[in-house]
């Protein structure tokens, strides 16, 4: 008998955390990020802030839904997403872009209404930087970029067939890759370059003169989820409160804000 009951106790409490795993997804906005300064990155105690951290905060408060961050491997986040890990990917998302494949991240995730300008950028060591003055002078050369992101498919556009790639698992870890010189240059979101490149550790890195297309931010949602008309109505109201334009303003990124958007998609 007591068998019996141990082995029922074994399968509510199994069943208990099926059942908490089902509804975390739907009461708990559960966001995917990687370290990207300043959209998503760690304070000293370990604390997640930046602008889409504490925008996705503001988003929370509104839907009256507890927010969390889960860190992921970029590369992985689509099977984060499609396997309820995570609700969104809320990480400096750009969403007019393809993935390394040709397959628009359109067709992949129902995007939100872009809120942000992006752009793709060349970061090269100081010295070398009269070396790469135009899209051509990559042609063949090795660069470094983080595994599924728009700036590998921009990479492989730009050193071309004759070219490599090293991929990595964050963006932060192409500028470790560019110092130690075993790649000529590295292609990130150009955000994170004006923060990193010319200080600290990557004091003898910059940023190029390549100029390269302009990008829009955007969070992805799995195909279908109506969380993303939940989200776009709040984003919406903090947009026409100021709020988004404060929190911008907060990390010095106002500029690059979509003012005159109509929250149209």
């Amino acid at each position: 008998m007591k068998k019996a009951a141990f082995a029922l106790l074994c399968v509510l409490v199994a069943a208990g955390v099926v059942l908490t795993g089902c509804n975390k997804g739907k009461n708990v906005l559960v966001c995917g990020v990687t370290d990207f300064e300043p959209m998503n990155f760690k304070d000293s105690s370990g604390k997640w802030i930046g602008f889409d951290t504490e925008l996705a905060q503001l988003v929370g408060q509104k839907l009256k839904m507890p927010v969390e961050f889960v860190e992921i491997e970029w590369a992985n986040k689509y099977n984060e997403l499609n396997s309820g890990t995570i609700s969104c990917i809320w990480n400096g998302f750009t969403a007019n872009a393809s993935e390394s494949d040709g397959t628009g991240r359109k067709d992949l995730v129902d995007f939100s209404y872009s809120y942000f300008l992006n752009q793709q950028c060349v970061v090269v060591k100081a010295e070398r930087k009269g070396e790469f003055k135009y899209s051509r002078d990559l042609a063949g050369k090795t660069a470094a970029a983080e595994t599924g992101s728009a700036g590998e498919s921009a990479a492989k556009e730009l050193v071309g067939d004759t070219g490599k790639i090293v991929g990595t698992a964050a963006q932060v870890n192409t500028f470790i890759e560019v110092k130690s010189g075993a790649v000529d240059c590295a292609v990130v979101d150009i955000l994170l370059a004006q923060r990193l490149a010319g200080s600290g550790d990557y004091s003898d890195l910059t940023i190029s003169d390549i100029m390269l297309d302009y990008e829009v931010y955007a969070v992805g949602f799995k195909k279908g989820d109506v969380l993303r008309d939940k989200v776009n109505k709040a984003l919406k109201e903090l947009f026409d409160e100021g709020k988004m334009l404060e929190l911008a303003k907060k990390y010095h990124i106002e500029d690059s804000l979509l003012l005159n958007t109509n929250f149209n998609g």
